[in-house]
Order: structure tokens, then sequence, then C-alpha cells
């Protein structure tokens, strides 16, 4: 029944305005906002939603993943740009500049002003 419908994605956030500044500014990709809805447009202007919340929890999950040529020049960009990487130890243990190098991609986590969690990983 929905093999055909064109699906997109959603999160929500407890303040828009600094969500909106921060995906447009800082990772400079095109958000729109109508009706009090962000679209973030990714991969070729598919929207993904960002919808208020006023009792929004962050996710606890990568809830967008970027995939990079060149994860340590992402990271440095971003880290030029303000952006933290997050700092695990552990079975995700990650180098100072948050890049985990274990087993698969290359990836580091970082979060957007609502906490929610995104990541830069590398794709060859």
């Amino acid at each position: 029944m929905l093999k055909h419908v064109k699906a997109f994605s959603g999160f929500s956030a407890n303040d828009l305005p600094a969500v909106q500044t921060f995906y447009s500014e800082v990772l400079g990709l095109e958000v729109t906002a109508t009706s009090g809805i962000l679209k973030i447009h990714i991969a070729g202007s598919h929207p993904v939603l960002v919808y208020p919340k006023p009792d929004h929890i962050p996710a606890t999950y990568t809830i967008l993943n970027f995939p990079v040529p060149d994860i340590t020049a992402a990271v440095d960009e971003l880290t030029a740009r303000g952006v933290r990487f997050l700092q695990y130890e552990g079975k995700l243990q990650t180098d100072e500049k948050g890049i985990f190098h274990g087993g698969g991609p290359k990836i580091a986590w970082f979060q957007d002003p609502a906490g929610n969690i995104l990541s830069v990983l590398e794709e060859k």
C-alpha cells in the first residue's frame, strides 16, 4: 500500500528559532519555515520536518547522519563553526576530536540546540 508513497522523517525541538539558525547557518543546510514547522532540505531537497514540542525530550539515538568523504576535515570545519563533538569512553571510545575509530566507518557525534544527536561519518 505504501510502496510508492513519498515518505519523510521528522523530530521535535523546544526552540525552533535556535534550531533554524543552527541547521541553516552552522550546518549550511537550506531550512524553510511554514506554519510554525521547519523543513530541513537534505538529500536532493527531501525535507525533514522539525516541529515544536514544549515538553521536548532530546532523542537518545542519532536522528540524522551526514556522510562525508573526510571525517577529520568535516570535524575540523564544524568545530571552527562552533560545533562541540560528544566524547565517549568505553566501547565507543572517541579520540580528542570526538571521532570514533572502532569497527565500521569513522563517526563523530554532536547535538543540535534541542539536544538531538547528529553525526558525521566517513564514507569512502
